[in-house]
Formats: C-alpha cells, sequence, structure tokens
C-alpha cells in the first residue's frame, strides 16, 4: 500500500491468520489462528532524522507494555531492543520496518536530494506486533513463551484488544511527535528487562556475564562487568 501510494498514517492491519509471519533477524513468528494480535499499523515518520530511528523503536514498544502491563501488571518488560516479556517469558514481539533511501542519494540536513528531486530519507514505517492473547500451547521450538490467557486464566477477544492497542501506540507516538525523546528514553528504560540485574549473554561463540545497566539514544545496550560497555543491536544474543 505504501508503494502504490495508497497509505495513510495511523493504518492499522489486523490479521485472524497468519501464515509467514517474520521475526527479528531472521527468524520466523508463529501464531494460532484467530488467538492472538497480528498487527501492522503504517506511520508517516517523515519528522524524524535517521539518528533518531531508536526514539521510534522505543515509543511502539512502550506502547505494547502500556497495552500489556494493564492486564497482566507490573511483572511485564521491554527485553532490548523491543521483545515483551512478562517475567522471564516472551509475551509479544515487534518488528518495524523502514527504507531508507541508497547510498546513491545524498543526504543534506534532513532532506535527500535525488537528481533534482528532495525527498525524505524514511517518510514511512511499518510497525509490525505479534501478541499472544488467548493461545495456550506453543511450538517446542518457541522458547519460555506466555499468553494474555495464561497468566489471567481469562478469554480474550483478540481483535478488540487490537483497536485498544492502537489507541495506546496513538499516545506515545503523540509523544514522538511532539519531540518528547528523553522521556520516552526514561520511560523505556525504566520497563528494561533485567535492568541492573546480572545476565549472561553471548557474543559470537562466548558467552559471559554482566549487569544491565540501560539504553543510550542510539539504542545501543549498556552493560557492566565486562570488557566491552555497550552493543548495538544484533551484536550478541541473551542466554535465558
Amino acid at each position: 500500500m505504501i508503494q502504490a501510494k495508497l497509505a495513510a498514517h495511523g493504518m492499522a492491519c489486523f490479521a485472524y491468520e497468519q501464515t509467514k509471519g517474520k521475526g527479528q533477524r531472521g527468524k520466523t513468528w508463529n501464531s494460532e489462528k484467530a488467538a492472538n494480535i497480528i498487527l501492522s499499523v503504517i506511520l508517516n515518520t517523515s519528522f524524524l532524522q535517521l539518528h533518531q530511528q531508536f526514539y521510534l523503536s522505543a515509543a511502539i514498544a512502550l506502547a505494547v507494555h502500556d497495552f500489556f502491563s494493564k492486564y497482566a501488571g507490573t511483572e511485564t518488560k521491554i527485553k532490548w531492543p523491543n521483545d515483551i516479556y512478562w517475567r522471564d517469558r516472551k509475551a509479544g514481539g515487534i518488528l518495524i520496518e523502514t527504507k531508507v533511501a541508497s547510498n546513491q542519494e545524498t543526504m543534506d540536513g534532513r532532506r535527500l536530494t535525488v537528481g533534482s528531486r528532495q525527498i525524505t530519507p524514511w517518510p514511512w514505517a511499518v510497525a509490525g506486533m505479534g501478541i499472544n492473547i488467548n493461545q495456550t500451547v506453543f511450538a517446542k521450538s518457541i522458547k519460555n513463551p506466555v499468553s494474555l490467557k495464561q497468566i489471567t486464566g481469562k478469554d480474550f477477544d483478540s481483535a478488540a484488544l487490537a483497536k485498544e492497542l492502537c489507541s495506546f501506540i496513538e499516545k506515545r507516538f503523540f509523544q514522538l511527535q511532539k519531540g518528547n525523546f528523553k522521556k520516552l528514553l526514561k520511560e523505556y528504560n525504566r520497563q528494561l528487562f533485567k535492568l541492573n540485574e546480572k545476565v549472561k549473554l553471548k557474543k559470537a561463540n562466548i558467552v559471559f556475564n554482566c549487569f544491565i545497566k540501560g539504553v543510550n539514544e542510539m539504542g545501543e545496550l549498556l552493560v557492566d562487568g565486562y570488557s566491552q560497555d555497550s552493543f548495538v543491536w544484533g551484536e550478541i544474543e541473551w542466554v535465558l
């Protein structure tokens, strides 16, 4: 729809069934038919600079956290960079896709020059969210999953909850539009999974212990107790 110029900011697409779900780092996202929230929201990101991409990720992660914690409580956390965890179990995942201009295009301040034309560097983003709602049986390949039904013992209308989730996204995106970046980052860090706790991480073939200290404005994970004190997304894996 974006490519066909039919997209509008805030347009949300909900699926009852998904057969080729995409996850982080090329992984798949599996979901039982009509049981969960499978949602993609189109967002106009033309007001953001390229170096501010993490704030978009933080805003969406906070929105999903706000929504899920309303039902599951304060044990809901954001696992860096943007998974939703309840205790030590995964309740949801987020994948944000953007189209950034190619290397042949030159950037001048906020805009890119392509020949004689000027375009914004990434005018659109699609925030994809998969959240476990009513599913109670998961594939063995999925590590430590949990659903809202397992937490609360209740059944939910996943489509109605998806609409409610959109209202949380709208509130957090408004903060982003207003430029409240420091507040978003502060709240993101407040809800960070394993903050100030000792964890195991893996880089290449090396497994090491460290303490999670937070995330900076570039989206780097900050740690203490290891020879390297920050990591970019994709550089490490959690060992849970």
